[in-house]
């Protein structure tokens, strides 16, 4: 009797846990919320196992650390020549452009519009990805043309839609500048002013922009009455049968990689072939950086195009598992045809579930960002 009754309890046990990697609706029973609560508040080695496929690079879901060193980062004489120069327009070719009139601190440093917009009001053809958190990504834009932020910084200068100035002018325009000189002497050690520097300081500062703590955060450090009900179901979804884990891990909710979620618009308004302009590999065709999803509620429109401002449409598409287009007879052999990637799965999400995983999203929102806006040497 005995040996039956251990054997129908470890049955019982193993279902329990069985049913926590699967996913339930909000409204089953307060005793499941109870179950998934208790279950996160523990080690996060005793977590569930998320969703990862096989051959994934993952990492786990860590906390922002506390930033320590914030006193001395507003004091550091580099990062605040970088910030003047941040907010400058005199950088711009019309003297009217900043590199914070698409890197807006209020807007979460994007600029809240679907593609941006520079010089002459002319338009570009990707969406401003925030600077907050740059210092972690590896190979910048969304194609990852550049592999350092000094380098992403002198695109957007000479770049005629953006702030189209000649770089190579910019150091004898800011030496013209009285309050210049001293600021690069207090820096560099003397008041050479040149394009290295300019960029070094730039670099200095946006490596210096990073999100604040959110909520997530501080339930992820044992304030487990952070999170509610509900967005905790939204981080068991996020882990578990929306497969966000796949692409969007560790600190920052990136992998820090390149996809074809499959939104190139090949052969029609909007194409953007994306890394392939860069590497020239067909298999890159469609590919995008993984954006983090750090503040991402703030960072409306979304995607490299910026074509997507509501976060439940997003998540109906990946729900339905994002287009996968098919080739036309006239394109079956084209190698360039674009091939959504395999993490790409139909996840069948309930509107409950979508409700969950927006609220989770809401979660790892951190305090928002406030900046004066620096006076300007003269």
């Amino acid at each position: 009797m005995k040996k039956y009754l251990v054997v129908a309890l470890l049955v019982a046990l193993v279902a329990g846990i069985a049913s926590f990697t699967t996913t339930q609706p909000v409204e089953d029973s307060l005793s499941w919320n109870d179950s998934l609560r208790a279950l996160y508040a523990r080690s996060i080695s005793e977590w569930p196992q998320p969703t990862i496929d096989a051959g994934v690079n993952w990492k786990e879901l860590t906390a922002l650390p506390v930033d320590t060193a914030i006193v001395a980062k507003l004091k550091d004489p580099k990062i605040n020549l970088g910030k003047l120069l941040f907010f400058d327009p005199r950088l711009s070719g019309s003297n009217q452009i900043s590199c914070s009139s698409c890197h807006d601190p209020d807007l979460a440093w994007t600029d809240g519009r679907t593609v941006s917009l520079g010089n002459d009001h002319r338009q570009g053809t990707r969406n401003t990805s925030t600077i907050l958190n740059v210092a972690q990504v590896k190979e910048l834009f969304w194609d990852g043309r550049s592999a350092s932020l000094e380098d992403q910084a002198i695109n957007p200068m000479a770049t005629i839609h953006e702030m189209n100035q000649e770089p190579p002018t910019i150091p004898d325009e800011l030496s013209a500048i009285a309050g210049y000189p001293p600021l690069f002497e207090k820096v560099y050690g003397d008041k050479k002013i040149n394009l290295d520097r300019i960029l070094d300081a730039l670099a200095a500062f946006e490596r210096s922009v990073a999100s604040r703590r959110s909520r997530f955060d501080e339930f992820m450090n044992g304030k487990y009455q952070r999170l509610n009900d509900e967005e905790i179901q939204g981080l068991h979804l996020f882990r578990t049968k929306a497969r966000c884990m796949n692409c969007h891990n560790g600190t920052y909710f990136t992998d820090n990689q390149f996809h074809n979620i499959g939104l190139t618009y090949y052969g029609r308004k909007y194409e953007d072939l994306g890394r392939y302009n860069v590497t020239k590999e067909a298999g890159d065709v469609g590919k995008f950086r993984t954006p983090s999803l750090r503040d991402v509620m703030k960072t409306r429109p979304w995607m490299h195009n910026g074509l997507f401002d509501n976060i439940e449409g997003i998540l109906n598409m990946y729900s339905a598992g994002m287009p996968q287009p098919k080739p036309k007879p006239d394109q079956v052999n084209d190698p360039l045809f674009p091939k959504t990637d395999p993490l790409i799965k139909k996840l069948d999400l309930t509107p409950e579930e979508k409700k969950a995983l927006m609220a989770f999203l809401d979660a790892i929102t951190g305090v928002p960002y406030k900046m004066d806006r620096p006076e300007l040497p003269k």
